[in-house]
Order: structure tokens, then sequence, then C-alpha cells
């Protein structure tokens, strides 16, 4: 495939390894919990005995979870601040998974921005101690107007709210910048299986740019292992960690398109054909496809996004730091990818 491999890290399949608890915690409010990453996040909280608070808009989202012991799912909205406060009240820690991928800059600051300040209050009014905040791979609190795409400048943004906030209070802050996520309901790799099931060939945008991607139990792991473990103070007086949230392997996403069509067995194992467009005919691609009815499948913002490498700068601990070793891609996507 002409990746590139970390030596050193061994791929795990399977469950987790725990971390011990840093300080007794009962009860989670989970925002975003009912969708890919959060469901697994409920899941594995369920497993360590931890009550879940679950708010969404639709009841319905949730059925997947209710049968889950100690799960209890709130019907609201999110952005209701008095609202989120009062499902707030009484909670040790809250995650935050709340996140859009298209959107003009309105939307994305509702999403990555606004509701982050309103997190932070609502974390200070209910005196709860621990918030692990979902972000983005590319994301940079301290500049984020360098960001090529309204989504990552949006996403840095929301992070600064946040780091003023623990600054300003007694919040433990984890955030976690995680690359692109896959897994068996995964709308990655799962989609490009699926368009080239249809298609005889594959033209696409943005096929060299660079991927590291982690597996969704391992980012539902370092969430759960973030909750658990205390933050230093920093110098600052803010309690805040960052963690790049990242795979073994790096992939361009030429390469994971190939491999999507190959391990579903499309055109006897083969794939498809995949055509690398020029930028021009990328953002022609991209702009066609913001219009076209149905869920947006790719905007141009997001091939904005990926001007910079979606790979772990070293600067930044990785999942090794919370224990947990990242686990290839490769044996994991056969397995949900083949055909049956």
């Amino acid at each position: 495939m002409g990746h590139t491999r970390s030596a050193g890290r061994v791929g795990r399949i399977g469950r987790p390894s725990w971390c011990a608890y840093s300080t007794p915690m009962q009860s989670i409010l989970v925002l975003g919990g009912t969708g890919f990453v959060g469901t697994q996040v409920c899941r594995q909280l369920v497993r360590q005995g931890l009550s879940v608070t679950l708010p969404t808009r639709r009841g319905g989202n949730a059925r997947h979870l209710q049968h889950l012991p100690g799960v209890t799912v709130l019907e609201m909205d999110v952005h209701d601040e008095a609202a989120l406060a009062r499902a707030a009240a009484g909670h040790d820690a809250m995650v935050n998974l709340i996140a859009i991928l298209h959107g003009n800059a309105a939307a994305f600051d509702k999403a990555h921005v606004v509701l982050p300040q309103k997190l932070a209050r609502v974390c200070h009014a209910q005196a709860i101690g621990k918030l692990v905040h979902v972000s983005a791979l590319g994301a940079n609190d301290a500049r984020p107007g360098q960001a090529p795409s309204e989504y990552l400048r949006s996403k840095g943004r929301g992070e600064a709210v946040l780091h003023r906030a623990a600054a300003e209070s007694a919040l433990e802050l984890t955030v976690l910048r995680p690359s692109v996520i896959f897994g068996a309901q995964d709308q990655f790799l799962n989609l490009f299986a699926r368009l080239q099931a249809v298609f005889p060939v594959m033209p696409l945008a943005g096929a060299h740019a660079r991927f590291q991607p982690v597996w969704v139990d391992d980012v539902a792991a370092s969430i759960v292992c973030s909750l658990q473990r205390s933050v230093l103070r920093q110098a600052s007086g803010a309690a805040v960690r960052i963690v790049e949230a990242c795979g073994p392997d790096v992939y361009t996403l030429k390469e994971l398109v190939q491999m999507a069509g190959q391990f579903s067995g499309t055109n006897g194992g083969r794939g498809r054909p995949v055509i690398a467009l020029p930028e021009a005919l990328g953002r022609l691609q991209a702009l066609l496809m913001e219009f076209a009815p149905g869920p947006t499948l790719m905007s141009r913002d997001n091939l904005d996004s990926m001007k910079v490498d979606n790979v772990a700068t070293g600067l930044m601990p990785g999942l090794q730091a919370l224990g947990i070793s990242p686990a290839h891609l490769e044996p994991i996507a056969r397995g949900y990818l083949r055909p049956t």
C-alpha cells in the first residue's frame, strides 16, 4: 500500500485495558452519546459500573442504548443552557462529543464554540469537576485563525473557550484530538465501499491527503481513561491535558479508498480504479456534492481541512500516555467490510 507504520506499536483488537480511578465517580453526562463514538463511550462507561445520562433531541435516537443498565435518556435540546444546567445537576463529569462536519460559519460556531461556552458555565454552576471534550486533529487553541478550514478554526476557538474556563476555575479539562475514526458503523470506509459497489471508477478529490486513522473503541477507551485520571495543574493555573488520538499507521486518502473496495470484495477484491482529481476539479466535485440531495458527502470546507495532514504532530501525548496501545486498521476493517 505504501503507507508508513510507527515502530514499536502493537495493534490490539478486543476489550481495552482500563485505568484505575484517580477519584471516585458515579455519574457522567454524555453529550452526543447516541452517535458513532458516543455509543461505544456509553457502553464502556456502563461496563465500569457508572451511571450515564444521555441527552438527545429525539428519544428514538437512543433506542439502541436504552436497554443498558444505568443509562438515563433525556429528551432535550442540549443548546438550551437552562435545560442543560438542570440535566447536569448532580453529575461528577461531562463528556462532549457534539460536532458537525458540514455547514456554514454560523452552524460551526454554534456547535463548536457557543456550545462549549455554555458547557463551561454549566460546569462552573453545577460544580462539575471534569470535562472531556472531543475536538479534532489540526485544531489549535492558541492560533485558531491559522487553520485552513472553518471546521478546524471553529474547533480551535472552542478549545480556547474551555482552556480559559479551566484557568479560571477548578475544572479539569481533557481535550482529545482524533484523526479520522474507523469502526464497524463508520461513515468513512463503509461509505467508500458502498460507492464502489455502484460506480465503475472513483474520481477522488484530496487523494493525497494523509490520515492516521484511529479505532472507535480506542477513542472510547481514551475518553473513559481521561475521566479516570487526574489532570495536573499547569503554571498558568489551568488543569488541561491535550491528547492526539491516532492509530499506528498513516495512509493517503487514496490508499484508504482502495482498501475499502478491496476489503469489501468489490470487483473481485480488486476495488475500483481511483482517479486523483486536480485541485480545481476536486473543488468543483465538492461544490456539486454540497448541493446534491441527501446528506452531504464532501464539501469545499472538507477539502480545505485536508490541506494539512491529519496525522499526529508528536508535540502532544498520544493514546499511549493513557495506557492504550492503538489498534491497526487493516485487520479490523477487513472484518467489518468483508462481504457476507
